[in-house]
């Protein structure tokens, strides 16, 4: 079953008519993700591979109310408007594709979407995806499989790679949650990881983090507090960043010693969680734990 999407989410585009929305979303379609509609002021009437396209949220929903989850690709200076547009409209799962939204409008609208039990994921994310048929986001179709494996990472492109090598060591996934490289995001290692705790479609998690912040060493210790676990491998990227020099990710910089690549690795081995060096040897990881 997964976490957080399956085949009862049903998705609304907001900015279907870009570039990257209409691409995405032929993809998405192609997957089996149910996309009822998209948004783009003054462009109401049109259609994009068959999906209608409405002015607002809110005729969206007024049309087709079963829509519960808003998928956005908007420029990131008018993603805080489409937040508040969305959580409004009574929407109760947001995926934010869209990058460099300002820091300040990221903290405001997830403080907003908290206060109203709506879930946030990014922004400058990957997105999320339950195999075999639910996918809100930009993960390449065929690299992610169904099966039990949960995977939840600070990096797109190593959410790709890393679902390659589960893939080719006969892995697969329960869901793929890439939660964005930003210093702020609507969602954490934690939050992610007590979803997988409940689902009984996983069995073990990959975790995907990288240099920058504290959210790797936080979730070790909520790691270390819990009496029911279920396993858990480690990746950390930056290994090579040099202290100061922010790398990638805006949230992914090293400073005063803090949010080093040495720090989250020893941190994690502290608690017993197995760190990989490589990706290839995450499967190995896995496959070690989950025969035990």
């Amino acid at each position: 079953m997964g976490i957080i999407v399956n085949s009862n989410t049903r998705v609304l585009i907001q900015g279907i008519t870009g570039k990257q929305g209409s691409f995405h979303t032929k993809f998405m379609l192609e997957y089996g993700t149910q996309i009822l509609a998209g948004v783009t002021p003054g462009k109401k009437g049109e259609k994009v591979h068959g999906v209608p396209v409405f002015n607002t949220v809110h005729e969206a929903v007024e049309a087709f109310p079963e829509i519960n989850s808003s998928l956005m690709f908007v420029p990131a200076p008018y993603v805080a408007d489409a937040v508040y547009e969305a959580i409004d409209s009574g929407i109760k799962l947001i995926v934010i594709i869209s990058e460099r939204v300002p820091i300040h409008d990221s903290i405001q609208f997830i403080n907003y979407a908290k206060q109203k039990n709506c879930l946030v994921i990014g922004p400058n994310c990957p997105g999320i995806i339950t195999p075999p048929s639910t996918k809100l986001g930009i993960m390449p179709n065929h690299l992610f499989k169904a099966g039990n494996i949960g995977l939840v990472s600070r990096s797109g492109t190593l959410t790709y790679e890393i679902a390659y090598k589960l893939l080719k060591n006969s892995l697969g996934i329960s869901t793929a949650v890439g939660i964005g490289g930003d210093p702020i995001i609507g969602t954490d290692f934690i939050e992610i990881y007590d979803y997988f705790l409940k689902d009984k479609s996983t069995s073990a998690v990959v975790l995907v983090g990288e240099i920058g912040g504290d959210m790797e060493e936080r979730f070790s210790d909520f790691y270390n507090s819990l009496k029911n676990k279920k396993p858990v491998v480690a990746f950390v990227a930056g290994r090579s960043a040099p202290e100061g020099k922010r790398m990638g990710h805006a949230g992914a910089i090293i400073s005063m010693g803090m949010g080093s690549a040495k720090s989250k690795v020893e941190k994690f081995k502290e608690v017993g969680i197995p760190v990989a060096d490589r990706p290839d040897e995450i499967p190995i990881l896995l496959k070690s734990l989950l025969n035990k």
